[in-house]
């Protein structure tokens, strides 16, 4: 009932008019070459234009790209498996399952564009196979293999040629306004916390850190469009780790601000100009140098030392800790606006004076949980699929097999994919009537391709019109590949009652296995999948304990804030995992100064003493995280042990005799006991009113 009001509702704006059309022409392009070659499935050709396609034409070449390698990597191994396998049906049916399985399990960890080569890979053998047995008569696997390649080849140098060609829209102008909208925020947001305006602060750099590892993404489809910012992705995904550390600053700084909670009119006053200064220089429009990236602004000291003097020896410890915070954002946001500028340039190397987050392997947040459990779902909706197709000898039974494996691949990123799979049946059963009408009304009186053309374009034009808005992309997209596919569009088009209507049944009867094997297997709610990454953040916490402050460190800190992004893409239901949520950015803020700890107590010149408190606090901590590993929430008793292992620190740092080790090491205390516990009052300040 949603999904008709949706439909209802719907009111293509002109950019979909021209997505659509473009999309029909590549199609038509397609088909076209595919009937003059007289390839053994021109349909292939057609469907998978209509796949790839996407209003932006570098995700449309770079999709193009990774869906060609994929039915590479997909044709040889059907080609090596199937000659050795044949005889053998069942060990086969266990072989291509896994294959299915495994390539789908590899594609979920792999967060970028090219996960979809590796899904593709694995679906495309099972294709290329059931299509072999199905036609072992006529063609052999090699020539079955040959045209698919071919098929595919033609589609999507057909896709990429009409994207680039009419009206092409670029993502690197999207890409540019998100990247600046993002730090604008940030800085707004700096001057608001330095105001103590903003009290909604974790949500808001909870929706940034979604929004980078968005961008993160969509900067791999730079490299295949020709708009200003082509070839930059390397840079681009490097500025955007960049900015994943202010925005760690930034929260510390807030729970800084929010520990000393000093509402007076001189402390305020300080503060804004302290705030001014910085946010004068870096609105500084002249270029950055690397040489100057660590620069601050020349009264930097002066104001912090104003503040020193007015102030308690524990809220001088807050303000030393805010001091390093405000010291860090100002470097972090000038090197963002570095590689900027850098990027504006068209330059993709970056200095030597600046330490690289960016790894070969993108510092992304993976699930191996999902993976397997989709892989496993896709395991056997193939192998069930196979199997009935084996036990029965029903020739239409190939159908089957190839919707089990494809749906079970396509969705099954999707915490709850049952929705979407439920879509997908309701099209595939609505597209069998399409095709019932064009196979037995339209088609007996076509004759010449530009009469298949203008009957093909309402349907095309139509569906295609539904692919740009995401509630109703699944709809338009079923329907536009089950509607060309169950047309079997052929140079000898023959299609008779029979055929046509098992063909209808095996269609569905494979999105129905997937759809059970997803529900069993893969499906879990958007509160259960919360607590899997609540869990995961925690474990990421444990880790953090032992890490000194390098660059290891921040790809780490990268992943957790990645991490918070993904969480802030989920709609909860629960109140305590909501709160749970927004303590993560919080607690993720902690690391730094467990690192901190980490070095110091390597420090030979550190007392014996307080070597062994930090070393039972880490102790203490790795039991804490290990238990929210599990549960997600904190034992009163362990709350008091870290509580006390944090008394037992301070006490003997104030016996250090050595200063440095003493100031830094009673800050990171500190900032540990407020990012963990912020909402107990524990703020060790003796004269509240000591700066008024």
């Amino acid at each position: 009932m949603e999904l008709i009001k949706q439909l209802l509702a719907f009111r293509p704006s002109k950019m979909d008019f021209i997505f659509a059309v473009k999309t029909y022409i590549a199609a038509m392009l397609a088909l076209f070459i595919s009937f003059e070659l007289d390839l053994i499935n021109p349909m292939w050709s057609i469907g998978t234009v209509i796949i790839v396609a996407n209003p932006f034409a570098g995700m449309v070449s770079s999709k193009a790209l990774y869906r060609l390698a994929g039915t590479i990597v997909g044709a040889i191994v059907a080609i090596i498996l199937m000659p050795n396998f044949i005889d053998t049906p069942w060990l086969f049916s266990v072989i291509m399952a896994l294959w299915v399985g495994g390539c789908l399990y590899v594609s979920l960890l792999d967060r970028t564009p090219r996960s979809y080569m590796l899904m593709l890979s694995g679906y495309t053998a099972a294709m290329i196979v059931f299509n072999a047995i199905n036609n072992i008569d006529t063609h052999n696997i090699f020539d079955i293999a040959l045209a698919r390649f071919l098929e595919i080849g033609i589609a999507v140098i057909c896709s990429a040629v009409v994207s680039s060609v009419i009206l092409p829209m670029h993502i690197g102008p999207i890409i540019q306004q998100r990247v600046q909208k993002n730090v604008s925020t940030v800085e707004a947001l700096f001057e608001k916390i330095l105001s103590n305006e903003s009290n909604d602060y974790v949500q808001t750099l909870a929706n940034i850190t979604r929004d980078m590892s968005e961008l993160h993404v969509m900067a791999v489809h730079l490299s295949y469009e020709k708009s200003d910012l082509r070839g930059m992705t390397k840079p681009l995904q490097e500025m955007l780790h960049q900015l994943s550390l202010a925005v760690a600053n930034l929260v510390a700084m807030s729970e800084r601000l929010n520990q000393l909670n000093l509402h007076s009119e001189l402390f305020n006053t300080h503060l804004d100009e302290l705030k001014q200064s910085v946010l004068g220089f870096l609105k500084n429009t002249d270029a950055i140098s690397d040489a100057y990236l660590k620069d601050l602004p020349i009264d930097f000291e002066q104001k912090f030392e104003v503040m020193f003097t007015h102030a308690t020896t524990e809220q001088c410890l807050i303000l030393n800790s805010l001091k390093m915070d405000v010291r860090h954002y100002i470097q972090n946001v000038r090197t963002v606006r570095f590689i900027w500028q850098l990027i504006q340039k068209g330059q993709k190397t970056l200095p030597e004076s600046i330490q690289p987050i960016t790894t070969k392997y993108p510092s992304l947040h993976r699930d191996h949980g999902v993976a397997v459990r989709g892989g496993l779902a896709s395991v056997l909706s193939t192998f069930f699929t196979m199997g009935v197709w084996i036990f029965t000898g029903w020739k239409a039974g190939y159908m089957m097999a190839q919707m089990g494996a494809v749906c079970a691949c396509i969705l099954t990123a999707i915490d709850d994919p049952v929705p979407k799979l439920k879509i997908f049946l309701w099209g595939s059963i609505l597209s069998n009537i399409v095709v019932f009408i064009y196979a037995f009304g339209i088609f007996p009186n076509i004759t010449e391709f530009w009469e298949l053309a203008v009957v093909l374009a309402p349907t095309i034009i139509a569906f295609m019109l539904l692919l740009p808005t995401p509630n109703l992309m699944p709809l338009g997209l079923v329907m536009g590949i089950m509607s060309i596919m169950g047309m079997n569009l052929q140079n000898r088009y023959a299609m008779d009652a029979v055929s046509f209507l098992e063909g209808a049944i095996a269609m569905i009867l494979g999105v129905l296995s997937a759809l059970i094997s997803l529900y069993f297997i893969r499906a879990m709610s958007q509160d259960t999948t919360v607590g899997r990454l609540l869990s995961q953040h925690y474990r990421a916490m444990r880790y953090a304990i032992s890490l000194n402050y390098n660059t290891g460190l921040k790809v780490h800190l990268r992943s957790m804030l990645d991490r918070i992004g993904v969480l802030n893409t989920k709609l909860v239901q629960s109140e305590d995992l909501k709160q749970a949520m927004n303590r993560a950015l919080v607690e993720t803020s902690a690391i730094v100064d467990f690192s901190r700890l980490q070095e110091l107590a390597q420090r030979p010149d550190m007392t014996a003493e307080l070597r062994t408190t930090i070393i039972d606090l880490q102790t203490q901590l790795y039991n804490v995280f290990k238990q929210q590993e599990k549960t997600l929430f904190l034992s009163d008793e362990l709350k008091q042990r870290i509580l006390s292992c944090l008394d037992d620190v301070n006490h003997q740092a104030q016996q250090q005799p050595n200063q440095e080790i003493k100031n830094r090491t009673l800050i990171s205390a500190n900032n540990i006991r407020h990012s963990m516990f912020h909402d107990c009052p524990n703020t060790p300040l003796k004269d509240q009113g000591a700066l008024i």
